[in-house]
């Protein structure tokens, strides 16, 4: 698993001696006027998103003194890598939610949490949906999973898209960092050598409280900030008149992905490499290999489920991608952005300044994590380089302490997602929100679940 990761990471995310000789006097301005460049032209100006990301990767560039001709080449290999990454599981996964909602399952499934939840507990149990959901995938993947089915909640309970979404995000967003067997912990239990039981029963005991306060607690807050209703992206068919899908077949399906990938993250850490199981657990288990399958069978327990038709499927499959062309185009730019600022070497940068500060390890830990998040907007890039920095710090360390330190640097990476995040500009598009109000809800919720999960981590310390 980590191997796989790492693969995928760019090389300046791992090793300082690839990095760019940039004056740190021209990076930062560089990476913080970027950052203002794309904010204003698109909130003053109100130019497309994906324009905007572009020239903003430009402005990283030029000002840090970086050849364009490099610049371009970061900028196209950050676009492509996400575009055939991120990009292909939003086209799957849109057209895995729009079987879902076409042949009903996805009313199913609304009406069973509507009809067991009271208004007051309807955000925990989207909580506990988005932690389920989001346990052994990443972040991505998990929300356009999910997305038809909190649409279809807060439409039918009327309630604001961001109330019953936030609490959903939180649970997807918090087992990102925390809990192993996702991906992102499973980085930095390799890296620092920890304890992957430890780490999952303190992950645990972490991500539960932080949940419920940075996603039923806080979308009380934040739905008055924000009150937008559901957007009609998933609405099913105005004709639908067939038999539902059972709850447990649909169920089935859209658990479906989630084990195959739970599978491959088990094969990972207990099946022996070259072994006829773990070769085929890590196949199956592959995010694309995972959607594909659930598409595929979704549109025989959906679909003809439902009573549809090979052309019915059909038309429903071809709807789905045109309304989410834009989110992938924005998405892949955002890719783009990121990419420029890991290729100027702003997130080695920063992570070296603090890393002789001489602060508690566990607070290094945060501090360092965050301060790569906030400069290259990826968990995945923060954990990796954070886990390899404090990797010396780790040994000889007690196995709780090192478990613990796994845990802060988890925290850390989901701080403050802003627009060098392809999340932030998912959940904007999704969410049919202004940016302005995707920092109040989704970067505010991010910043919650990071300080509150450091703030568990140093307690648990107190008493293990």
């Amino acid at each position: 698993m980590t191997a796989d990761l790492l693969s995928l990471l760019p090389s300046s995310a791992l090793a300082a001696d690839t990095l760019p000789d940039i004056p740190a006097g021209r990076l930062v301005p560089a990476a913080l006027i970027g950052i203002a460049v794309l904010v204003v032209l698109i909130v003053r100006f109100r130019l497309h998103p994906f324009l905007s990301l572009t020239l903003g990767s430009l402005t990283v560039g030029a000002i840090a003194g970086v050849p364009m001709a490099d610049v371009l080449d970061s900028y196209t290999k950050g676009f492509g890598s996400t575009a055939a990454g991120v990009g292909t599981l939003i086209a799957l996964g849109a057209m895995f939610g729009k079987l879902l909602a076409d042949s009903g399952g996805a009313d199913e499934i609304v009406d069973t949490i509507i009809g067991r939840s009271s208004t007051r507990s309807l955000p925990w149990a989207m909580a506990a949906v988005g932690a389920i959901i989001g346990l052994p995938m990443f972040f991505e993947i998990g929300l356009v999973l999910l997305m038809p089915v909190i649409f279809l909640v807060a439409r039918r309970s009327q309630q604001s898209v961001v109330r019953v979404g936030i609490p959903a995000l939180a649970g997807l967003s918090a087992m990102h960092g925390l809990v192993p067997p996702h991906p992102g912990p499973l980085v930095a239990i390799d890296a620092l050598k920890a304890n992957l039981g430890v780490t999952l029963g303190f992950g645990i005991l972490v991500a539960i409280p932080t949940i419920a306060i940075a996603g039923p607690w806080f979308a009380r807050f934040a739905a008055r900030w924000v009150d937008v209703p559901a957007p009609d992206l998933f609405e099913a068919r105005e004709s639908e008149t067939g038999p539902r899908p059972s709850f447990g077949v649909t169920m089935l399906t859209v658990l479906t992905p989630v084990v195959l990938m739970m599978g491959k993250a088990l094969a990972d850490i207990l099946a022996g490499k070259g072994t006829v199981a773990r070769t085929v657990l890590d196949f199956l288990g592959t995010p694309l290999i995972a959607l594909l399958i659930a598409v595929i069978l979704a549109m025989f327990t959906l679909g003809r489920g439902a009573g549809m038709g090979t052309k019915e499927i059909g038309a429903s499959l071809e709807s789905s991608l045109g309304p989410i062309a834009g989110i992938i185009l924005i998405v892949a730019a955002g890719g783009g952005f990121k990419q420029t600022l890991v290729d100027t070497g702003i997130g080695q940068l920063v992570a070296t300044w603090i890393a002789g500060s001489g602060l508690s390890v566990l607070l290094l830990a945060w501090l360092v994590a965050v301060l790569i998040r906030l400069a290259t907007g990826s968990a995945t890039v923060a954990t990796v380089t954070a886990s390899g920095i404090l990797a010396p710090l780790a040994a000889g360390m007690p196995t709780t302490q090192v478990s613990l330190m796994v845990l802060a640097i988890g925290a850390g990476s989901v701080f403050f997602s802003h627009v060098n995040d392809a999340g932030f500009w998912l959940v904007k598009e999704y969410f049919g929100l202004k940016v302005g109000q995707t920092i109040k809800t989704w970067s505010l919720m991010e910043t919650i679940l990071s300080v509150t999960g450091l703030v568990f981590v140093l307690l648990l310390n107190l008493v293990v």
